[in-house]
Parts: C-alpha cells; sequence; structure tokens
C-alpha cells in the first residue's frame, strides 16, 4: 500500500469535527457490547467512542493510522480497559498476528473509518475478518453513496478548472449498500443489515473549516497556501445559498452507510 502523510490533527478535529463522535453512538448501540467481550475499535481517532465503548464491554483495542490521533487518545485520560495502537487498516492483519496475544476479537466496531480506505477496501474487509472469531460481529458506520456530494462535487469541480482530475484526488469511498454488501459476502460475511441514513449535520464552524479538515487531499493538488485557501473559498461561496441557514449555521448532508455482518 501507498505510505500515508498523517494529515489528522487533534486539535483541528476537535474544532472542526466534534459532531463526529458525538453522532457515532447510533451505531454503537447497534453493536451492543457484552460485559465479556474485547472488541476491536477500527479507527478509533481520538478516543472518544473508545472509551464509552470501554465502560460497557471488558476490553477494547482502538486503532488508528494516525500517530497524531493516537497520541491525543493515550493522554485523554484512558481507562484501564483500553489499549490504543498507531496501526494503518491495510496492515491490520500483520499487526495482529504478531502483537494481539489476546486472540481473535468478539466484535470489530468502526465508525467514520472505512470511506478513508479507497485504495482496497477489500483489504479492509479480509482484515477485518481475519482478526474475528467466528460468529463475531462487524459493526460499522461510514461515508455511503451520495455522502458529502455537494462539498466533493464542488471540490472536483475547483480542481478540474485548474486542471487537476479531482475526481482522482478525492481520498473517499462512498459505496452503495448493495455493494458493500457485495463485498462483504464475497469475503467471508453474512449481513444481517446494511442501510444509508441521510443525516443533515450541523457544523461546528463552516465549510471552510469542513474542508480544512477532511479535505486535505483535494488542497494538497493545489500548488501553495493562497490557491488552497481561495478553492476552500470559492466553494464555501458556492454552497452558501443552500448550505447555510438564517441564523449563520452551516450544514452539510451527510448520508451513513450502516452496516452489521457476522463472520461465517
Amino acid at each position: 500500500m501507498t505510505p500515508q502523510k498523517d494529515n489528522w490533527s487533534a486539535n483541528k478535529y476537535a474544532k472542526h469535527a466534534s459532531f463526529v463522535p458525538k453522532l457515532g453512538s447510533v451505531i454503537l448501540d447497534k453493536l451492543d457490547p457484552q460485559s465479556n467481550e474485547h472488541v476491536l475499535d477500527f479507527g478509533c481517532g481520538d478516543g472518544v467512542l473508545t472509551k464509552l465503548l470501554a465502560s460497557k464491554t471488558r476490553c477494547v483495542t482502538g486503532i488508528d493510522a494516525s500517530q497524531a490521533m493516537i497520541d491525543h487518545a493515550r493522554q485523554d485520560d484512558a481507562p484501564q480497559n483500553v489499549s490504543y495502537h498507531t496501526v494503518n487498516g491495510y496492515d491490520l492483519d500483520t499487526w495482529f498476528d504478531a502483537h494481539e496475544k489476546a486472540g481473535p476479537y468478539d466484535a470489530v466496531f468502526s465508525s467514520a473509518t472505512l470511506h478513508w480506505l479507497k485504495e482496497d477496501p477489500i483489504k479492509a474487509i479480509r482484515n477485518i475478518h481475519h482478526v474475528l472469531k467466528p460468529q463475531g460481529r462487524f459493526v460499522a458506520e461510514f461515508g455511503g453513496f451520495m455522502n458529502c456530494g455537494e462539498v466533493k462535487t464542488a471540490l472536483v469541480h475547483a480542481l478540474n478548472k485548474r486542471g487537476i482530475d479531482g475526481n482522482a484526488a478525492s481520498p473517499w469511498f462512498f459505496p452503495s449498500a448493495e455493494h458493500y454488501s457485495h463485498l462483504l459476502v464475497e469475503n467471508g460475511f453474512e449481513v444481517k443489515e446494511a442501510e444509508l441514513v441521510p443525516r443533515m449535520t450541523e457544523l461546528n464552524t463552516d465549510i471552510k473549516g469542513w474542508i480544512e479538515t477532511f479535505g486535505f487531499a483535494f488542497l494538497e493538488r493545489l500548488a501553495n497556501e493562497q490557491e488552497r485557501a481561495q478553492v476552500a473559498q470559492e466553494v464555501q461561496d458556492y454552497l452558501q445559498p443552500s448550505f447555510q441557514r438564517e441564523d449563520g449555521k452551516w450544514f452539510i448532508m451527510y448520508v451513513r452507510l450502516r452496516v452489521i455482518a457476522v463472520k461465517k
């Protein structure tokens, strides 16, 4: 896999995107963790949901590709039954075989992560299958078909008109429920539930702040900070008529793919 630059900032995430873990509690409820289980939090980020998960079960292993986010999670009064590790999702199988002494997990939980594994989503699915016990649960929520569609389209268009392939710049894998279900079945899972859930989402700050936090793969294709700021402002201005409420609050239409599957 292509080595990934760590573009994440725990402080920036908290400023512009604290709504992400708050809204992740819905899929955590669907996991229904039991008090005797060992659960993997795949893409734990700053650990907000990991700590909540740890309060409901025996122990939790949190992994994330971002060293900055793992460092923040470790500093933030982590419960004793949580361990954090910097692991790219594509390398989970290798890491698990070398380091996880407790054996396969009862469940894998993932919130707002799997859409970042665009390069090889099948490898991610196979790795999750690899680390689960037979009949182990895989419960996830991430960006699905049409997720943040207006912002993505505007970013793609902004790059295209500057002579850059905007679609190639996108870091996101936003599958339909049908497509992702097919991938799960083809790779050893029985799908119990897979549905797209539209969710109007209030932003912490504005569209520019959202792009700064999540759209860095687009901005990196631009020549300098001035051009990056110009594109972020251009996208915000384009979306303002429909995505800024009367009181000044900004919104994006998220579409989340919620999945519950069991390892065959």
